[in-house]
Formats: C-alpha cells, sequence, structure tokens
C-alpha cells in the first residue's frame, strides 16, 4: 500500500492532466528538403574506411576519451586542438555510437534565444557536413565522425577497443586495462574522458553515481528503450494524406518528416509482452527516397546495465517490429508496400546512471531557464520523461528556452582526473530527460576536452579548475573560440517573482509539478482534492522514502476515502487532511489553524487563506512545499 501511490504522479497532479509525451517530433530542418547529397557528401561517403589496422598505443597520452561516440568525438577533437596527444577508444567498428549504430537519425536541436540552434562549435560542424537538417543519412554520419577524428594529427583512434578496467591511485585516475585483437595493454594518462553512455569507465573508477531515479527513491524506475525501425517502400504522399485525413488522429508531414499518429497507443494491438507502438516519429532519409527510419516502438522491463537484458529485449523489439509493420502495411495509408530494410544492432537507451558531481543539474535550472557562472554549454529541450510500461504514456515536466550546463556538472565527487561528458554526466534523473540529448552532449564534451589541456598546461586537476573562476573564464575564452556558444544570458521563466515562485522549484526538483509543453500550471484554477492527497503521497516517497514508512499507509487511507475527482480542496479539508495524516490529534472545529498550529505549514499560505473557500493550485502547490519541507526538516 505505501508504495502504490507513487503511481500517483503519473496520473494527477494537483488535480490537472499530465501533458503526455506522445511525441515530440517538430520539425526542426530548416527548410530542409527531400534533395539528394552533395557531391562533397557523395565523396565522404564513398571514401569512409576506417584504418583496418588498429594502430599501435603508446604507453601514455596527455587525453585519454573513452567511448567513441558523439561525445566522445568531440571531447577527442576539442583537446587535440588545444595541444594535446589524445588517444579515442571506442569498441564499436566505427564512431556514432547511438546515432549511427542506433539508427536514431533524427537530431533533437536544442532551440535556444530567439529559436536559433544553441549549439554550435563542434557539433555544428559535423551537422553541416550531414547536411544541417534535422536528419540525416547514417552512412554519412559515420563518416562525417571520422573525418573530424582524422583531420586532427594529434589523436589516435583505437576502433574495436574495450577497456577493462580503470587504474586508480589514491583517488586519481592514472589509466586504463585496453584489449583488442592486438592482445592486452596499459595505457596511462594525464588526464580522462569518458564519455560513455552509461559512464562505464567512471563507475569502475569508483565515482559515485545514481541508477535511473534513485535520487527521487525511484531505483527501479526503467524507462522504455526503442529499438528504430528501418523501412523502405514507403508512399509519402499516402503517409500525408492519412495525416490530413487524421486516420490516427492529428499528424504533420513535411518532406523530410512526419510526426503525430497518437490514437496509434491505443488501436495497434501489441504481440510481444511488455511492448507498446506509440505515436509515429517518422525520419525520410534525405537524398534516399526509399529510406525511412521510424522512432516510436517502446519496449518496457530493459536494464540499460545488463547485457542479456539489453540482448533480451533487442530480441523482442525485433519480434515486435515484424508485426508493427505487418500491421502498418493492412491499416496504414502510405505503408501498403513498406518492408523492413534492417534491424538495429542496439537500441535506444534513454537512461542508466547518473554520476555525482561538483554541482548536479537540477530541474529548478531548466525551468527557470538558469545561467551558470561556470556555463559551457546550453541546454533547452523540453524535460521528456519517457514511459515506464504499458500503463502509462510518460509526461513532460516543462519546455525551457535555454539553461546552461556548468563545467561543475561534468566533474565527478571522490574521484580525481576524470570528466563525464556523456548523458550519465551530473545532472539529476529529471534534467537528463532535457539534457540527455546529443548537441547537449557534445557541448558539454567539446568543454571537456579543451578543459583537459588547458588544466595539464595550467598543471591543476578538473576539481580545482572547476573552483577557479578565472580558469573558467579562459575557459569559456577558448570555447568561444572555437566557436561554441556559451555567452552568458538573463531570461524571464514562467511565474517568476511570483509568491509561490519558490514553491514550483521545489516541487520541479523532485518530479512533482508539471508544467508540459507550454510551462501552464494552471495556477488560477481550482485545486482539486483528489490530485492533492495523491501528489502529497509522491513527494513522501521523492523527497525521504521514511516519510512513506511514517505517514504513508494513513494517507493512503485517507486519498482512498475521496472518490470523485471533482471534489475540489477547501481550506477546512485541507486543514483536516493534514491533521489526520501528519498528527496523533483529533481533528479540531478549526482544522486549518489547527495544522498551521501544528507546524504543517507557515504564516504566508495560513494569512492568505484566511476564510474557508477552495484553494487555487497556486495555493496547492505552495500548501504541498511547505508540508514536505517542513516534515523533511522534522526528520532531521
Amino acid at each position: 500500500m505505501k508504495k502504490t501511490i507513487i503511481i500517483a504522479f503519473l496520473a494527477f497532479v494537483l488535480g490537472i492532466g499530465i501533458t503526455t509525451a506522445y511525441y515530440y517530433f517538430k520539425d526542426n530542418s530548416g527548410g530542409q528538403s527531400a534533395a539528394g547529397p552533395t557531391t562533397e557528401q557523395k565523396t565522404l561517403v564513398e571514401q569512409y574506411q576506417p584504418a583496418e589496422e588498429i594502430p599501435e598505443i603508446a604507453d601514455e597520452y596527455d587525453v585519454v576519451v573513452i567511448g567513441g561516440e558523439p561525445e566522445g568525438v568531440a571531447a577527442a577533437v576539442s583537446a587535440a586542438r588545444n595541444g594535446s596527444s589524445v588517444l579515442l577508444v571506442e569498441h564499436r567498428p566505427g564512431l556514432g555510437g547511438l546515432m549511427t549504430y542506433g539508427m536514431l537519425n533524427f537530431i533533437d536541436m536544442v532551440q535556444g534565444i530567439g529559436g536559433e540552434s544553441a549549439v554550435a562549435g563542434i557539433f555544428k560542424e559535423w551537422h553541416q557536413l550531414v547536411g544541417g537538417g534535422s536528419s540525416y543519412d547514417i552512412e554519412l554520419a559515420k563518416a562525417a565522425f571520422l573525418k573530424l577524428v582524422e583531420d586532427e594529427e594529434n589523436i589516435t583512434l583505437a576502433l574495436e577497443t574495450d577497456f577493462t578496467s580503470a587504474i586508480v591511485e589514491n583517488g586519481t585516475v592514472t589509466g586504463a586495462e585496453l584489449e583488442n585483437k592486438n592482445g592486452n595493454f596499459t595505457v596511462n594518462g594525464k588526464r580522462f574522458i569518458d564519455a560513455t553512455q552509461d559512464a562505464n569507465f567512471a563507475a569502475d573508477a569508483g565515482v559515485p553515481f545514481n541508477v535511473g531515479g534513485e535520487d527521487i527513491n525511484l531505483k527501479n524506475r526503467l524507462m522504455s528503450v526503442t529499438p528504430m525501425i528501418h523501412l523502405t517502400g514507403l508512399d509519402w504522399d499516402g503517409v500525408k494524406k492519412a495525416a490530413d485525413d487524421e486516420v490516427f488522429g492529428y499528424g504533420e508531414v513535411t518532406p523530410i518528416v512526419a510526426w503525430g499518429f497518437g490514437d496509434l497507443h491505443t488501436t495497434y494491438p501489441a504481440v510481444e509482452e511488455n511492448t507498446r507502438l506509440r505515436g509515429l516519429n517518422l525520419v525520410r532519409v534525405p537524398g534516399d527516397e526509399d529510406q525511412y527510419y521510424i522512432n516510436a516502438l517502446q519496449v518496457f522491463g530493459v536494464d540499460g546495465l545488463d547485457e542479456a537484458s539489453k540482448a533480451e529485449g533487442l530480441e523482442r523489439g525485433i519480434r515486435e517490429t515484424e508485426h508493427i509493420v505487418k500491421w502498418l502495411r493492412e491499416n496504414f495509408p502510405g505503408f501498403e508496400n513498406a518492408e523492413i530494410a534492417s534491424f538495429p544492432d542496439e537500441m535506444y537507451i534513454r537512461e542508466t546512471r547518473h554520476m555525482k558531481a561538483e554541482y548536479i543539474l537540477q530541474m529548478s535550472d531548466i525551468w527557470t531557464n538558469a545561467d551558470h557562472w561556470d556555463s559551457i554549454g546550453f541546454g533547452g529541450y523540453p524535460v521528456d520523461v519517457q514511459a515506464t510500461s504499458p500503463n502509462d504514456y510518460g509526461y513532460v515536466l516543462s519546455s525551457p528556452v535555454q539553461y546552461s550546463v556548468p563545467f561543475r556538472s561534468l566533474v565527478p565527487l571522490e574521484i580525481d582526473n576524470i570528466l563525464v561528458v556523456s548523458r550519465s554526466a551530473g545532472y539529476s534523473s529529471l534534467a537528463a530527460g532535457s539534457a540527455r540529448i546529443i548537441p547537449t552532449g557534445m557541448a558539454a564534451a567539446e568543454a571537456g576536452g579543451a578543459a583537459a589541456a588547458q588544466s595539464i598546461e595550467a598543471d591543476m586537476n578538473f576539481r580545482e579548475l572547476s573552483k577557479n573562476e578565472d580558469a573558467i573564464e579562459q575557459l569559456r575564452t577558448t570555447l568561444a573560440d572555437q566557436g561554441a556558444k556559451v555567452e552568458h544570458f538573463d531570461i524571464d521563466y514562467p511565474y517568476e517573482g511570483e509568491w509561490f515562485d519558490g514553491a514550483v522549484q521545489y516541487l520541479m526538483d523532485y518530479g512533482l509539478a508539471f508544467g508540459g509543453y507550454d510551462n501552464d500550471l494552471q495556477v488560477d484554477k481550482p485545486q482539486g482534492a483528489l490530485g492533492f492527497l495523491k501528489t502529497l503521497g509522491t513527494g513522501l516517497v521523492h523527497t525521504d522514502d521514511r516519510l512513506n514508512e511514517q505517514y504513508g499507509d494513513k494517507l493512503a487511507e485517507i486519498t482512498a476515502g475521496v472518490t470523485s475527482a471533482e471534489e475540489m480542496l477547501t481550506r477546512e479539508a485541507a486543514g483536516t487532511y493534514l491533521v489526520e495524516a501528519f498528527s496523533d490529534e483529533t481533528v479540531s472545529d478549526a482544522p486549518w489553524d489547527q495544522a498551521f498550529e501544528l507546524g504543517l505549514m507557515d504564516e504566508t499560505i495560513h494569512s492568505r487563506v484566511d476564510s474557508e473557500r477552495e484553494l487555487t493550485r497556486a495555493e496547492g502547490y505552495y500548501l504541498l512545499y511547505r508540508v514536505l519541507v517542513n516534515l523533511n526538516e522534522a526528520l532531521e
């Protein structure tokens, strides 16, 4: 009973419906058409050929980058351009990771201030090589990543090479044990950068971390993973007509992308257990009129840190893909002649570890469009928390304009001489719903590479650099000179300066307030009683599970007594609920005053609601905030 109230935050937030993340797939193509590749792009693909032989690995490098994800490429190139000798280690036979071997070929752009891309630098160089649009050809992407690396003479690229362990001496990473077909090697480095999706190298070195939603006491929260669907034979005009006719609900189709069709959530009959087809996110490869990729299949119950679980999930996803394509051919206009072109080598895994860092980027940072003194790159993608089971649809916490990523978020606690620049960097589990996208990751990684070179030259470790304002300003200047965007900014955010502003930020950090794509908390509408109680129950878990152990059963019993979602929360009803749930006293004739006297709220909310009436949602937010803060303070 104690844990079941956690489900509430997926269904109610203060009595308002959650804006679900059926899709967020707007066209960022900037007018991109289905035109063919340029001569330069054709040449790049034709000449793409990773070295057949693994190069000889030296005993020591200035910077060792583990992971050939897009972030690893950015980090290695940045470090090399700043004069460091670099070893880039990647276990696959090519570069690009998720974007190439996972077939995730749609770019979630960071549309920042003024609607312009908020990420430039090395990401922009790669983006221009692949056409500068919202989608790209996967072979071209591999070739573009390789070109960026091979153009730097200071980089040694070791493909098909695994790290087997990190070498740590007195809390400092000094080396790595590597393995490839040529044997086992020990390589020493002055600085190390972990660009693996799951921060595997940092974890092996002993960096502390959370898994999944562990920071809000939801360690076993496993967001869905996605095997991409690669098709040929689509009739794009037919797909457009399906959108125009709203065959599966609202849909949009441009020359390159199609998105929407949310009715597929309920109309497609999944065959494999723990799978679901959501609204289609469909990409047409520019220049190839018969290559299409779909990001829509959700596979649940996969542990991204367990190889056997990932293998089973991929096999399940492949089987379900065959069922999906057969069903689409029979039911979705434009898919009549669709055929499976290939299956991905790996799945899109959205979340595993979150490393503990000198500064953890929080949801309140994203909600408030926060800048930081040590900003080294920008984010701005909606905070998209994907579904965790076929029984929920995920949710969107907020949609920021632009926020900055602090350098401190790349510097892990306890272990020195290492940065983490992937989606597993120092972001809270909720903030990672936005910060995990590739452009933001490549911006952070570019900063990591430049910082590695600077720290060597200054004989200053990463932790020291992260606390030195002059050194950070030098790093920011270097990044700006490289073409990255790091300018400080100051922009407004929703409800800024309102009396309940701080309450909203607190609740955002714990996943207890949901603004959706419009950042609309509907603060002037009446507060629902059921939503208030369910969110309060969720808050007991998210803030400190000891509160749930102490009060969860009683609160769940009270919540069960509210049977109608139409019942609004009045002043005296709120006082009654609080006294009954969090004290042993008998409810008096003035429960609102009684709850105040028990220390369950503060003077601000107590005096604001000075007579019996329905509370607004703004007042509900503030009351939740004060109750949770006061209960947590009482634990200390």
